[in-house]
């Protein structure tokens, strides 16, 4: 029992998992220390509404309002776990678009930007395309695919840079981010899916529902009534196994995991680096795209066009998802359901208690700068292991007791 504890401890791993539970508690943990000490020091909360707010903060998803008495009540609330799974959508996408890139060695913060090109291709053709000659779940795959299309493009030239040019993808994906967010804007300036029949909206644009495409419910709006939740949390989760085995189980992976563990080791041993960190932003853009289109196809979600104002917080969201999974592509599904939970809890709290939502943003804060310690967590952890596997294998083992007597018997 002991020998299997200790080489599941030895598991790479493992310790990741345990360096971003770790994170997320210290995160949680100084989270209620955060709302303890607001709480007591104004006299709107005080002590009874300050254990209120600890409380929504570890069990928010699961609270469902007050009762008569005014006694906060949990349970199981569909709505805000539906709601969860549709903001958890984007949030695993553009988590894979950040760990496929890390996996090869990249820091992708070009997501946003992809993100933005995704956005613009899904709803220009999600609503150009007439549903009365085209089948609308026709035109849903189209939009859908072009989505994903449009953010490999824009991927694939921070990577073309850095592969040919050795220009640092950071840069370069800093200056797609706001040249796609400028161009967004400009394609859809004066374009005819800004939303004219709401005239407060003008500067939004129509929904895709407009023209009869949008996501199928598949059922879940019965499990998860009353919320926004669709079929993409099902395309996300597919799309999230299909890159572990892509990663893990083919020889493309293994040539982009190569690439990223020594680019010049990897071109010694026959291996192209530069197609592979081209294919790897590719990819990587691609799935940004993905999130974007699942995002707007959902039908009930409508897009802002003056995008220069700010850059979607969804690509950067990606980031801390893929840290707090250590990249793995599995891991990404469920805390980029554990980030869209904490979005959710922010509410909660605004709407149940004298807390505001920044409270909640305070939390998301401290955990996305602790889910930049993980790897120090993880290798603190295998220091620890090191340490008990050096002890142990200095302590003498006992000989045997019939040692002597299985030589004199040999003399004898």
């Amino acid at each position: 029992m002991n020998g299997g504890l200790s080489k599941l401890w030895q598991k790479d791993g493992t310790k990741s998992v345990l360096a971003s539970l770790i994170s997320i508690l210290i995160g949680m943990a100084v989270g209620g220390v955060i709302i303890l000490v607001v709480g007591l020091g104004n006299k709107n909360l005080g002590a009874t509404g300050a254990w209120e707010g600890i409380r929504l903060v570890f069990g928010g998803l699961f609270s469902t309002g007050r009762n008569a008495a005014g006694q906060l009540t949990f349970g199981f609330n569909s709505t805000s776990v539906g709601n969860m799974l549709f903001r958890a959508t984007p949030l695993i996408l553009t988590g894979l678009s950040v760990a496929v890139a890390f996996k090869t060695g990249l820091f992708n913060i070009g997501a946003p930007g992809q993100y933005l090109m995704g956005t613009a291709a899904t709803l220009m053709l999600a609503l150009g395309i007439p549903t009365e000659v085209v089948p609308a779940p026709l035109v849903w795959l189209i939009a859908f695919l072009g989505g994903m299309l449009a953010g490999a493009a824009w991927g694939c030239l921070p990577g073309l840079v850095k592969a040919f040019l050795n220009i640092n993808e950071v840069l370069a994906c800093i200056m797609t981010n706001w040249i796609a967010a400028n161009l967004v804007t400009w394609m859809f300036d004066g374009s005819d899916f800004r939303n004219l029949v709401e005239n407060t909206k003008s500067g939004y644009i129509y929904k895709t529902s407009y023209n009869g495409v949008q996501t199928a419910k598949l059922g879940l709006d019965k499990l998860f009534p009353n919320s926004q939740v669709n079929g993409g949390i099902l395309v996300a989760i597919v799309i999230a196994i299909l890159v572990y085995v892509l990663m893990n189980k083919t020889i493309l992976g293994y040539e982009l995991k190569a690439c990223g563990a020594n680019r010049h080791a990897a071109r010694y041993a026959g291996i192209n680096d530069k197609r592979n960190i081209v294919l790897s932003m590719a990819i990587a853009g691609a799935l940004s795209g993905a999130a974007a289109s699942l995002y707007y196809l959902s039908g009930n979600t409508e897009f802002f066009w003056s995008t220069y104002q700010s850059l979607p917080a969804t690509g950067f969201n990606g980031i801390p998802v893929a840290l707090l999974a250590a990249s793995n592509p599995i891991g990404v599904i469920f805390t980029g359901c554990f980030m869209s939970m904490l979005d959710i809890v922010g509410l909660q709290l605004t709407n149940l208690t004298a807390y505001n939502e920044y409270i909640t943003d305070v939390i998301i804060a401290v955990i996305v700068y602790l889910s930049a310690f993980s790897l120090v967590i993880k290798l603190w952890l295998s220091g620890r292991g090191k340490k008990h596997k050096a002890a142990a294998a200095a302590e003498p083992a006992p000989a045997p007791a019939d040692a002597g007597d299985a030589k004199g018997g040999e003399a004898k």
